[in-house]
C-alpha cells in the first residue's frame, strides 16, 4: 500500500525501514493513505479485487487530484517531521524520475511520451532522437552497444576464432557427397566432419517412420510435456533408451546440451553440501550447468583417475560428491577408463555422471556406447546422450535410477519449461536405435570403424600431425587457427572436400585442428582423394609433414 503513495513510492525499502518511526504518525494524519486502508480492510471481496476497486475509485473519481497526492516533493502530510526523507527527495529531481518511470521509447517514427517537470500533468510528445539528444546532453555519452559488438566481432576475426558457416544441402540419397551453396553456384563436395557418424540421418526407414509421425500427429508437440507435448512416442522413447542402457529410467531433453547443463545444476542444488569434480576436457554443457550451479568445484587432469583419487581423498566422506567426465572425448578422441573412473568415484561415496554423447550408436553390441562395450554399464550411475549424433535425429537425454530421473523431471528447470521434441523425432529416434541393435547396425559400426583407423593409418604414414587416440574421431593438429581456416577453405574451393576447422573456443588456443569424421558410407576412393588433396595444401599453406605426434590433454 505505501508504493500507492506517490511520495512514499520514490524509496527504496531500506530508506522506508530507517524512517518507519517517523512515516507511521504520518500516515494517520494522511487522506490519501487513510483512504485505502479503509477500502482494503473494508472490502468484502478477495484482496487482489480490493486492491484493484481502490485503483479504480481513485482514477475514476479523481482522488487523486482531490489529495494533492500528484507532487512527490512537496507532500504536506509526509514532509514534515521526515527531514531524511524530504532530503534525499529534493535531490531527486522529477527528471530523474521521469526518466525512469515515465519514458516509453518506440522505434522508428513513433514518438515517446513522457512528463515534464514543470508541467507535470501535461503529456508532451517528442521524437527518439530528440530524447537521446536530450539525455545525452545531460548524462554525457551514453554506452554504444552496436559499437561494443562490433568490435569484440573484430577481435574474432583478427584472431582467426570467428565462424564462417557453410551453406549445406545434404540430399539423403547421395550422403556422403553434399552441395554447397554459395553466391552464384552451387558445386558437389564429400562431408568428411559430419556428426551422424552411421548414416541413420538419410536412412530409408528412419526417414519413413518421422513421414509416417508427422503425417498422423502433425509437425510439433504442442507444448511442453506437462502441458500437452507428452506422447505415447516419448513414453515409449524414454522406456527403449532406459532398457538400452540398462537402467530404470530415462529422461528426453531437447539437446544434450540442456540435459547436461539442467541435470548438472539440478543436482548440484539439490545435494546438500555437494561438491563437484569435473573433468577438465568436459563439453561446454557440462561446464555451464556446473558454473551455473555455483557450488564447489574441483578440476582432475583429463581421464586421469590417479589424480581424481587424489583430490577426493581430501574431500569429507559425508558429502555428495558428483564426478562428471566423458567416455570419448569429442575433440581429441580419447577413451577413459571407465572401470577405473567408475571405481576411484564410488571408493569415496561419489556419484558417477557419464556423458555418452560421442560413444552410444558406435559402441557395444547393441550401440550402447563404452559402458556396454567394456561391460560397465552397472558402475555408471548417470548417463547422458543424444538422438543428434549416431542416432541421426535430434535431442538428448539421461538414463539412470527411478527416483533419480524423476527427480530431475520434478525439479528441472530445462526440462519443465521447455516445448518437448516433436512426435516425428521420436519416431526417428525410435526407428534409429531399432536399427542400431539389428545385424544392420552391427555392420555399419564395424565399417565405421575400419574407415577411421584406415584414415588414421594413411594420414599418419603421409606425416601428417595425427592425434593419435583409440577412437573414431580423426583430430589432426594444426597450431594455428587462421592456418587452420585456411587448409579448410583451400580444400573446399580447390578440392570439393568439405572440413570443419575447429578453433578456440571450441579447442584451447594453440591447439587448432581439423577434426576428421569418416562414416561406413565413405569409399576407398574418397579416402585416396582426401589424403592427396590435404598434403598438396597442406604444403600450399606453408606447412610442413612430419612424423605423426602423440597428443596429451
Amino acid at each position: 500500500m505505501l508504493l500507492k503513495c506517490r511520495y512514499l513510492s520514490q524509496f527504496s525499502v531500506t530508506e522506508l525501514s530507517k524512517n518507519a518511526s517517523s512515516i507511521a504518525p504520518a500516515i494517520e494524519k494522511c487522506p490519501f493513505m487513510s483512504f485505502a486502508r479503509r477500502t482494503i480492510k473494508t472490502d468484502s471481496s478477495t484482496n487482489q479485487e480490493a486492491k484493484q476497486d481502490f485503483n479504480y475509485q481513485l482514477v475514476h473519481h479523481g482522488m487523486l487530484n482531490n489529495m494533492n497526492c500528484t507532487d512527490p516533493i512537496s507532500c504536506p502530510f509526509f514532509k514534515s517531521g521526515n527531514q531524511n526523507l524530504d532530503n534525499l527527495a529534493t535531490k531527486r529531481t522529477f527528471d530523474d524520475l521521469k526518466e525512469i518511470n515515465d519514458e516509453v521509447t518506440y522505434e522508428g517514427s513513433v514518438r515517446t511520451i513522457y512528463k515534464t517537470k514543470h508541467q507535470p500533468n501535461k503529456s508532451v510528445t517528442s521524437t527518439g532522437s530528440e530524447v537521446k539528444a536530450s539525455i545525452k546532453a545531460k548524462n554525457g555519452s551514453l554506452f554504444d552497444y552496436e559499437k561494443f559488438f562490433a568490435n569484440r566481432l573484430d577481435e574474432k576475426k583478427k584472431d582467426g576464432s570467428y565462424r564462417y558457416f557453410k551453406k549445406v544441402i545434404r540430399h539423403a540419397s547421395t550422403f556422403p557427397v553434399v552441395q554447397e551453396h554459395a553466391k552464384n553456384s552451387v558445386k558437389d563436395m564429400t562431408i568428411w566432419c559430419s556428426n551422424d557418424y552411421l548414416g541413420f540421418g538419410r536412412h530409408p526407414y528412419v526417414q519413413s517412420k518421422v513421414i509416417e509421425a508427422v503425417q498422423k500427429y502433425g509437425a510439433g508437440s504442442g507444448g511442453t510435456r506437462n502441458i500437452s507435448g507428452s506422447t505415447p512416442l516419448h513414453d515409449q522413447l524414454e522406456y527403449e533408451l532406459a532398457k538400452l542402457h540398462q537402467k530404470e529410467a530415462a529422461l528426453l531433453f531437447t539437446s544434450c546440451y540442456v540435459a547436461n547443463d539442467t541435470t548438472l545444476y539440478t543436482m548440484a542444488k539439490l545435494l546438500p553440501k555437494c561438491h563437484i569434480l569435473s573433468d577438465s576436457g568436459n563439453h561446454a554443457s557440462m561446464i555451464q550447468g556446473i558454473r551455473n550451479s555455483a557450488i564447489p568445484k574441483t578440476i582432475f587432469r583429463h581421464n586421469d583417475y590417479d589424480h581424481l583419487e587424489e583430490l577426493l581423498s581430501k574431500l569429507p566422506n559425508d558429502i555428495p560428491k558428483i564426478v562428471a567426465f566423458e567416455s570419448v572425448h569429442s575433440m581429441d578422441g580419447s577413451i577413459c577408463d571407465l572401470e577405473k573412473m567408475c571405481d576411484v568415484t564410488h571408493k569415496y561415496g561419489g556419484i558417477a555422471y557419464i556423458d555418452e554423447v560421442h560413444a552410444v550408436g558406435l559402441y557395444g553390441e547393441n550401440g550402447a556406447g563404452i559402458g556396454e562395450r567394456d561391460n560397465m554399464l552397472h558402475k555408471m550411475d548417470i548417463i547422458t546422450g543424444t538422438l543428434g549424433k549416431a542416432f541421426g535425429n535430434i535431442g538428448g537425454y539421461i538414463a539412470g535410477s527411478s527416483n533419480f530421473v524423476d527427480a530431475m523431471r520434478s525439479y528441472g528447470a530445462g526440462f519443465i519449461f521447455t516445448t518437448s521434441l516433436p512426435p516425428s523425432v521420436a519416431a526417428g529416434a525410435l526407428a534409429a536405435i531399432e536399427l542400431s541393435r539389428s545385424d544392420e547396425g552391427r555392420e555399419l559400426r564395424e565399417r565405421h570403424q575400419y574407415y577411421a583407423n584406415i584414415v588414421k593409418e594413411r594420414l599418419s604414414q603421409a606425416g601428417l600431425p595425427v592425434m593419435d587416440n583409440p577412437s573414431h574421431i580423426v583430430p589432426v593438429l594444426v597450431g594455428d587457427p587462421k592456418k587452420a581456416s585456411e587448409i579448410c577453405d583451400r580444400l573446399l574451393n580447390e578440392h570439393g572436400i568439405y572440413i570443419q576447422a575447429i578453433n578456440y573456443p571450441t579447442v584451447a588456443r594453440g591447439t587448432e585442428r581439423l577434426r576428421i569424421v569418416p562414416n561406413p558410407h565413405h569409399t576407398i576412393e574418397m579416402v585416396d582423394k582426401l589424403v592427396d588433396c590435404l598434403i598438396n595444401v597442406w604444403h600450399s599453406t606453408g606447412l610442413k609433414l612430419h612424423q605423426a605426434v602423440e597428443y596429451k590433454h
